[in-house]
């Protein structure tokens, strides 16, 4: 899944490859010593694979000298969990197929089947507030459609139009009008509409959503209480015609193309729960991406059909099949990155998510294709630095003297990052530094486009 920011975390046995990477973690650790200007310090614990002693930056022993300038560098782009999208397609490009392609980033995970007409609920349109001079707008497309309850079918193009029937109201009037502006319908309702296409042809669009991309297969479920909620109902194979291009070129290799459907299906229907809530999903990076019939491809279409309801599973259940852009040539463990704000590991070891080595033979990383497989930030001076730290209580200690970088995954990736300054010291995670960072800087400076970075280049 595409990240909600940045560095955001918004998819048996561990792989031989899962092995803490030493080389890549002594590298890294000896960023911590020209930060923190601690001389001769002894190499941080991390170097080991394991986490350093709580008082391994006191000011107290030992004066911090001057910060430098400091520049971060990184590589890779999102949480890093799971299956990364540019791996994926370097992956495909060096003949890998989707089921070699998914069972390296899912290790131990094998492939199985869902019915493609299971449903799913998106949550597509939230808290519109109608009035009269803005009402909620739903648009029958290419063919008849009907609405639960009412004994009428409504022509192509005709409108649902929803206004409260007094400010605050949970009762609404609703009015059905065709293409030409006659009056269909029009009566009082309150709770729950159904709208459903009437004819095989028939697409449903939430006119009141501010994007092109409000065109939906299947039906809609209406919650009328003082605004109105919109849930897409479809057949999960349906819903990924609308989330397999937008989370991917439609242009990318076919094979990648597929291992992104599998893992979007299995993503999606691990995340049903139809018997308790109103939606199971958003079409957001809080779930993943959905833009509907307007997104949908050939190319992606057919990847999906070719794979119709091909799952993965990891014994009999349904993989939580997370996904992210780039990983920068090393994935990481689930619980090193889902963590608390304040870097504590809270999550459990998931078998199929571990971190592993995502390079070719010859070294170079699968994800080489995309912009941010290597990044870097602007420079900044240590109070420059901390002037950005100040700004968010979670990193504000005063005059900045010290960063403690040594908290890593096995990919390299920061669990957590210790800011030492004037005013004591703080620890928050990775993911929560990179907020803080990205929120502060100058708008024109780069982000940190997720937590694998150092002080300089990461090979």
């Amino acid at each position: 899944m595409a990240p909600t920011s940045p560095c955001s975390p918004s998819r048996r046995h561990i792989s031989r490859h899962s092995r803490p990477n030493h080389r890549l973690l002594a590298i890294l650790a000896a960023g911590l010593v020209a930060v923190a200007g601690l001389g001769a310090a002894p190499v941080p614990a991390a170097a080991a694979g394991l986490e350093p002693s709580s008082t391994a930056m006191s000011a107290a022993t030992v004066p911090p000298a001057p910060l430098p300038d400091l520049t971060f560098y990184g590589r890779g782009y999102g949480h890093g969990v799971g299956m990364s999208q540019y791996g994926a397609r370097g992956r495909a490009l060096a003949g890998q197929a989707a089921p070699a392609i998914l069972a390296h980033y899912y290790a131990g995970t094998t492939l199985g089947t869902r019915s493609p007409a299971t449903i799913v609920r998106v949550l597509v349109l939230q808290g519109f507030a109608a009035a009269a001079a803005k009402p909620a707008m739903i648009i029958g497309r290419g063919g008849t459609w009907s609405i639960a309850g009412i004994a009428t079918t409504f022509p192509a193009n005709a409108t649902l139009r929803l206004v409260p029937t007094a400010p605050g109201a949970t009762t609404w009037t609703l009015t059905v009008v065709s293409s030409l502006g006659a009056v269909l319908y029009q009566g009082t309702v309150s709770t729950v509409l159904v709208v459903r296409p009437a004819a095989a042809s028939t697409l449903l669009q939430v006119a009141s959503k501010a994007t092109t991309s409000n065109v939906y297969r299947g039906y809609l479920r209406i919650r009328l209480t003082t605004t109105v909620t919109v849930i897409n109902h479809v057949g999960v194979d349906a819903y990924l015609r609308g989330v397999v291009p937008v989370e991917m070129p439609a242009s990318w290799p076919v094979e990648a193309l597929k291992a992104q459907a599998i893992a979007a299906r299995s993503y999606a229907l691990r995340h049903i729960h139809p018997t308790t809530g109103t939606w199971d999903l958003y079409d957001d990076t809080r779930s993943q991406l959905y833009r509907g019939q307007r997104a949908e491809r050939p190319t992606t279409d057919a990847a999906i059909t070719a794979t119709s309801g091909v799952v993965l599973l990891s014994g009999t259940y349904l993989v939580n099949a997370l996904y992210h852009s780039a990983d920068g040539g090393w994935t990481e463990n689930n619980e090193n990155v889902f963590v608390s704000a304040a870097g504590t590991i809270v999550a459990g070891a998931v078998s199929y998510l571990r971190g592993s080595s995502d390079r070719a033979p010859d070294g170079t990383s699968y994800d080489a294709a995309s912009p941010y497989a290597t990044w870097k930030t602007a420079t900044y001076t240590a109070d420059a630095l901390g002037a950005i730290l100040a700004r968010d209580p979670r990193t504000n200690v005063g005059t900045l003297t010290a960063l403690n970088l040594s908290r890593r995954g096995v990919s390299g990736r920061l669990i957590s990052v210790t800011v030492v300054g004037s005013l004591g010291s703080k620890t928050v995670s990775g993911n929560v530094f990179c907020a803080v960072f990205n929120a502060g800087r100058p708008a024109i400076d780069p982000p940190l486009r997720g937590t694998l970075f150092d002080i300089k280049p990461i090979p």
